[in-house]
């Protein structure tokens, strides 16, 4: 059974609740914020409070912004320039205390959906990616590419493909609240082999949302079976907060239980314990 693990995108990297992580039974998370938060990491004490209560730090999500000014994808060159080096500053210093695996968005949005502009921006977008998987090499670590929904490069996995087919050494991260276009077994039959990270959570297949497996209407089963026929052997990495999104409406906040539970729920092919409401 897939081991439970969970992004830091909804809590504080602090020894209290890194102890909760553990005393739950969850033994991997994601270095996951909001921009403007990375500038506080205090690296040395992340490494020591994770080696305190025994937690390993899987993945590192690099920083993302729905902005241009921080675009792999930009086919402005000095908006690339600048956005690469801001990644490698961050790689740097997440594998100086032993994070190994990178999780890039391949772009910012909106996007295009004029044909040539968008082909260019994929070109720049897959340039981008193979000077990170040099990066990351460097490092010992590598990048996993993230499908994103609307209208952000790697929508579809046929973009996915074509983001990481240039260059054998990146994974995917498959963000499974992300299709908006294509099935999960579509995309678990053209990715499937390339998929190192996951990101779960649940949605309506109208937009993302990230609200707790059970809460939305994914087939659960199903997307399991797939991942584990496709030979996924990762954690099962919940990336949603403990507080509830806008669009659901729960009687409390989640924890760390509560995604240790469903982890167990979905691995068995229990039912699903529903907690929240979607208000859309």
């Amino acid at each position: 059974m897939l081991r439970p693990a969970l992004s830091t995108c909804g809590f504080a990297l602090t020894d209290e609740n890194f102890a909760g992580l553990a005393e739950a039974g969850i033994r991997d998370v994601e270095i996951s914020m909001k921009r403007p938060l990375y500038a506080d990491i205090d690296y040395a004490d992340l490494a020591r409070i994770s080696k305190a209560n025994g937690i390993h730090l899987w993945s590192y999500h690099l920083p993302f912004a729905g902005v241009k000014d921080l675009d792999i994808a930009a086919t402005d060159a000095d908006i690339r320039r600048r956005t690469l080096e801001e990644q490698y500053e961050h790689m740097r210093r997440a594998a100086d205390i032993g994070i190994s695996l990178f999780v890039i968005h391949p772009s910012s949005e909106p996007k295009s959906t004029e044909p040539d502009t968008r082909r260019e921006e994929l070109l720049c977008a897959r340039e981008s990616l193979s000077a990170l998987a040099d990066c990351a090499e460097r490092l010992g670590a590598r990048m996993a590419v993230e499908d994103l929904p609307r209208s952000c490069l790697g929508h579809t996995a046929a973009e996915m493909a074509e983001l990481v087919g240039g260059d054998a050494r990146l994974g995917v991260c498959f963000d499974v609240n992300h299709l908006l276009y294509d099935t999960h077994a579509e995309f678990l039959r053209t990715l499937g082999e390339r998929i190192v990270t996951v990101h779960i959570s649940d949605y309506d297949y109208v937009n993302e949302r990230h609200w707790l497996p059970g809460e939305g209407k994914i087939d659960w089963p199903a997307l399991y079976s797939g991942l584990e026929a496709a030979g996924y052997t990762g954690p099962w990495l919940y990336e949603l907060g403990l507080a509830p999104e806008a669009t659901i409406s729960r009687p409390r906040d989640l924890t760390f239980a509560d995604f240790v539970r469903n982890a167990g729920e979905i691995g068995r092919g229990a039912p699903i314990t529903v907690i929240g409401t979607p208000k859309v």
